[in-house]
């Protein structure tokens, strides 16, 4: 159901987010918590459809050692089979009696041929084989060049290298309440300088009869910092200027809020901006709680340690009841 209630008028809209205002034309959050848009495109042509040498430098890193041991042993096989059918009579120095043994063989030549290790004691005599063997080594030149490649891109790619709390809170702050998240750099020697924060709100509302999304840029108690060498705890006001004034946690709820974060700040490692962004739905919004504490003195009172974590620890806050 769409907030009935008004949003305060004081608040500064955002039209420049990029999303639409057609709140039946989404489905779950804008931004997954990985930073990914929350999309699937369809009715691609199929060569739009596959890039995979980009799709190789973004997926986990187990899953990229995954396709390339498998390209690696399948890539073999295929030859190796082409050399069978071809028939293992076109190689000299096969020792192997029976038919396992003797194809096996023919596979480890091949694995010897596609590396250009070349052992040398089976070799092919046949033009077939030859002709498949010269291929063979010359795809193993190309696919090592590509695995090049994509390796070294996966470790050069820029990035932020940042974690963020698990959830953002809502709770007294100071004189008033705010809306609070805080992220830390988790990476040694990648410490960001010149961050800038960027905090949009997403919240559906009912106008003229029509659910529709409104974007708000929120105000922040700071939105840049010279270098982000320890966490950063990124503070909303909910004064007159915010348009969660006056939300309870069912307010939120029934708006479908969705907080999205934009961080953006210098690498002196990459020598590169980077950018890492993330969001936080209704359901991960808490109210009453405040973050502990991150950091504390070591013991010989030369250090301070940043306990990572600590990031998204929370506990509870005692809020006054009136009289």
């Amino acid at each position: 159901m769409a907030l009935l209630k008004r949003i305060n008028p004081f608040s500064r809209q955002n039209d420049d987010t990029g999303f639409g205002v057609n709140a039946n034309g989404y489905g779950g959050r804008f931004i997954n918590r990985d930073g990914s848009f929350n999309i699937r495109r369809e009715g691609r042509s199929f060569m739009h459809r596959f890039n995979i040498y980009h799709a190789l430098l973004n997926v986990p890193a187990w899953q990229f050692g995954v396709v390339i041991l498998l390209f690696y042993f399948s890539i073999n096989l295929l030859y190796s089979g082409i050399y069978w059918w071809l028939g293992a009579a076109q190689f000299q120095g096969i020792i192997g009696q029976t038919t396992w043994e003797r194809f096996k063989e023919i596979y480890f030549f091949s694995t010897e041929t596609f590396t250009t290790v070349g052992y040398g004691r089976v070799n092919p005599v046949g033009d077939g084989v030859n002709l498949v063997a010269a291929i063979e080594a010359m795809t193993g030149f190309l696919s090592f060049a590509v695995a090049t490649g994509l390796i070294y891109g996966r470790f050069s790619k820029p990035r932020a290298h940042l974690l963020f709390s698990d959830e953002a809170l809502i709770a007294p702050y100071q004189d008033k309440t705010a809306l609070m998240f805080r992220f830390a750099s988790y990476k040694e020697h990648h410490t960001l300088t010149n961050v800038e924060v960027l905090v949009t709100l997403g919240l559906q509302v009912q106008e003229n009869g029509n659910a529709v999304y409104k974007f708000y840029t929120l105000p922040l108690e700071r939105r840049m910092v010279e270098t982000l060498s320890m966490n950063w705890t990124v503070v909303h006001p909910i004064d007159e200027n915010s348009p969660l004034l006056g939300f309870s946690a069912q307010d939120l709820e029934t708006a479908d809020v969705e907080l999205y974060v934009t961080v953006k700040g210098f690498n002196d490692v990459y020598a590169n901006t980077v950018i890492q962004r993330t969001s936080y739905t209704y359901q991960e919004i808490l109210h009453n709680r405040k973050f502990v504490p991150m950091y504390r003195e070591s013991e010989n009172g030369k250090t301070t340690i940043l306990e990572l974590h600590h990031l998204s620890k929370t506990k509870a806050v005692e809020v006054a009841v009136e009289a």
